[in-house]
């Protein structure tokens, strides 16, 4: 029995979708084009259409295809780790930062097309960067509500758990991108024992910043000897 009409569709956005992706990860953004795509694929250029509005459409899905299988290998790592499968707070912070950073570094070492699409094609690809730019902005998020679970929410108007959202995960970006390009010259296991713990230490300098303004506002709040003040 053959292919329905939609099942054939569908393999040949599956092969547009691969070869884009070998394009991308390996020749860069700028040698991935509408004819090399249909050229690698197989497949003749009114097929291109039929799956994707245009070439940045087809980037975008190449790329959020990575990013979606990415965070399947970080949820089974936190999960072994000691950690709930939905993602939920569970276990101990430590070694689920240690799950998270090791998933991340071996998930672009077991096929470096994919690092090269997450963090440096990204880059160059105006329809990418955005994409990029959301999808880390979405990570900040996730990392501060992350960090809201753990610790209990902030002091209204407290940014610190923002703040150090960003620092971690523009941080651990740069040093993905410093490891792939072979500026960071260590082991998985030394770069993830090292990164943890500097995650660990944002932590807890987080943590002591937000008590400092708690104890610094309630301290402001009282008169002499200790007694609220009347304003």
């Amino acid at each position: 029995m053959g292919l329905t009409a939609d099942e054939r569709r569908e393999e040949r956005r599956r092969l547009l979708l691969r070869a884009a992706y070998e394009l991308l990860g390996t020749e860069g953004w700028s040698a991935t084009t509408v004819r090399g795509v249909c050229q690698r694929a197989r497949l003749n250029p009114r097929y291109f259409y039929e799956s994707f509005t245009d070439l940045d459409a087809l980037l975008i899905a190449v790329y959020d295809h990575v990013v979606i299988e990415m965070g399947e290998a970080v949820r089974q790592a936190v999960e072994a780790a000691g950690g709930p499968a939905d993602g939920t707070v569970a276990g101990e912070l430590e070694p689920q930062v240690r799950a998270v950073l090791g998933a991340v570094l071996r998930f672009i070492e077991a096929d470096r097309r994919r690092g090269q699409i997450l963090y440096v094609e990204a880059l160059g690809n105006e329809a990418l960067n955005r994409r990029r730019l959301d999808t880390g902005h979405a990570l900040v998020d996730l990392v501060e509500q992350d960090a809201v679970a753990w610790h209990g929410p902030a002091a209204e108007g407290e940014p610190v758990a923002k703040i150090s959202a960003a620092v971690l995960v523009g941080g651990f970006t740069e040093l993905a991108v410093a490891w792939l390009d072979g500026r960071i010259d260590v082991s998985i296991d030394q770069i993830v024992d090292d990164a943890t713990a500097l995650f660990m230490a944002v932590n807890d300098a987080a943590l002591r910043l937000a008590a400092g303004r708690i104890k610094q506002g309630a301290t402001a709040g009282r008169g002499p000897g200790g007694r609220a003040s009347r304003r």
